[in-house]
């Protein structure tokens, strides 16, 4: 059975994979270098990216009351993910070793999650009340995340700086899209079905040239340099979350279908938009991209690890 999940995992994440190795060839081994990749990186960080979080939201109803107790686990869940990987940089002996930019540019690696494959896994596992829950998730989890993912990049950031803290995250593309589309959900608007398609196009775009930048950006030798603060981010994203998430789900008595899905969330990959969000605003893309590559191989082992904590 276990191998069995692993290989229905394994081609879940395999195209978010090839589709990195696929952007590292190109960027390498063709006239396709960094001075093409750059444009591409803009073009998803401001315009297609934050379409497709908008469009995520919206479709999502936020029905806060139905799942109450499996809300508050997801969301506890999540300010364990961030309070873990904020406090990486403190922790004796491996603190001082951590170099202060390079955190603050990866640390959402730890809490971050990739949303399509949330949304798979959950109609896999739960069916169409899995989908209910996911969505209810993703509605409320990627504006804390966005915020969270962006505030120690702008605390460390000098271009920022003197903007103050409060107006440079309202002025964030992501914060924007994940704020407006709440708006949207809250007041009932739905985007119209003649724009729907389009929209749904410029969502996949932003996937596809997320992952093929992240891929084009990849610099291994940024890990090896950076293994401590690697394995402690890593760590977080694929054994701390679910286990938190399994003490949770007993904690609160969510139910069977509940906790399938929190512990799946709890070891999904991280966003592949971790990277797009750190060069866009300065900080080593190389490496988060690295970090994006080897927590999608390690949800193939922690996916199957994490629900096997129910049995």
């Amino acid at each position: 059975m276990l191998y069995s999940c692993r290989m229905n995992y394994a081609q879940l994440l395999f195209p978010d994979f090839s589709l990195i190795l696929c952007g590292y060839l190109v960027c390498r081994f063709t006239a396709l270098d960094r001075s093409v990749w750059q444009p591409v990186e803009s073009l998803v960080y401001f315009f297609l990216f934050p379409v497709l979080l908008f469009q995520s939201i919206v479709k999502s109803p936020l029905q806060l009351g139905a799942a109450s107790g499996f809300l508050a686990a997801g969301v506890l869940l999540g300010l364990g993910g961030i309070a873990m990987a904020y406090a990486l940089p403190y922790l004796p002996g491996l603190g001082p070793r951590i170099a202060v930019r390079q955190h603050a540019g990866s640390a959402q690696v730890a809490f971050r999650f990739n949303s399509y494959i949330a949304l798979a896994l959950a109609g896999r596992l739960a069916g169409p009340y899995g989908l209910q829950l996911i969505a209810l998730l993703i509605g409320v989890c990627v504006p804390l995340f966005n915020v969270a993912a962006v505030w120690p990049m702008l605390r460390h950031s000098p271009q920022h700086g003197q903007q103050g803290l409060a107006r440079a995250l309202l002025r964030n593309p992501l914060i924007i899209a994940t704020l407006s589309g709440l708006l949207a959900n809250a007041l009932g608007l739905h985007i119209p079905s003649w724009l729907e398609p389009s929209v749904t196009r410029i969502g996949a775009a932003s996937l596809a040239l997320g992952l093929l930048a992240a891929g084009a950006g990849l610099q291994w030798g940024s890990l090896a340099q950076a293994r401590g603060l690697s394995a402690g981010l890593l760590s977080i994203r694929h054994l701390l979350l679910p286990l938190l998430a399994f003490a949770l789900a007993k904690a609160l008595g969510l139910n069977a279908a509940q906790s399938t899905v929190l512990l799946a969330f709890s070891a999904l990959p991280t966003a592949s938009s971790c990277y797009v969000l750190a060069t866009r605003m300065g900080y080593e893309g190389g490496y988060v991209a690295g970090l994006v590559t080897l927590s999608t191989v390690l949800g193939m082992l922690s996916l199957p690890l994490a629900l096997g904590l129910l049995h």
